[in-house]
């Protein structure tokens, strides 16, 4: 029992390196980036509450979990922000390394059990999964949204932009979400231009 309960301390201490890993967007009183153990919180806290949203039926207990879990890897290898340039590949192979690691901290069970939520997540096809993506993509949007674009303009990001890299996959999950956001984007890019 005391090497179990070590190897839970361990992770959860590891865990905490979350909080010190900045994401592009910025929080929502504009005076600093946000960092990825808050929006981990803040998407869980999200998906709570608009689950009513999601376009099939979803296992709320499990999406809190994945959103809960879902950055961690960001802890060995920074935040990717959706609308900056990546190697695609380099950052999948960077990011399924850091999840060895991370949850190899755990003992074999809690390891194994949520190494296999993380690959769920990421492959987006369940519809847990779906509304977890779905919810991880719309709180960025809105964080813009809130502070006047945010970091858009420093990412050069286009309206087209947005649907391209976001817009389907929250429609995808939560469809009302998004068509209830396109206004806002569209008035947002339509005073900009």
């Amino acid at each position: 029992m005391t090497d179990r309960l070590d190897r839970q301390l361990a992770f959860l201490t590891e865990a905490d390196k979350l909080k010190s890993v900045y994401r592009a967007t910025k929080v929502l009183d504009g005076h600093r980036k946000e960092d990825s153990g808050s929006h981990s919180w803040h998407i869980a806290l999200y998906a709570l509450i608009l689950q009513e949203h999601a376009n099939r039926d979803i296992n709320i207990d499990r999406v809190i979990r994945m959103l809960l879990i879902h950055d961690l890897v960001e802890i060995d290898v920074g935040d990717s922000p959706i609308h900056g340039d990546h190697d695609i590949a380099a950052m999948e192979a960077a990011e399924s390394a850091a999840a060895d690691r991370l949850f190899g901290l755990l003992p074999e069970d809690q390891s194994r059990d949520l190494r296999a939520l993380w690959e769920e997540f990421e492959a987006a096809e369940s519809d847990d999964a779906v509304f977890a993506k779905s919810i991880d993509r719309v709180q960025p949007v809105i964080g813009n949204l809130e502070t006047d674009g945010g970091t858009w303009p420093e990412y050069n990001v286009t309206r087209e932009q947005l649907e391209d890299r976001v817009g389907w996959k929250v429609a995808k999950g939560a469809p009302a979400i998004w068509d209830h956001l396109k206004a806002r984007i569209a008035t947002w890019f339509a005073a900009r231009s």
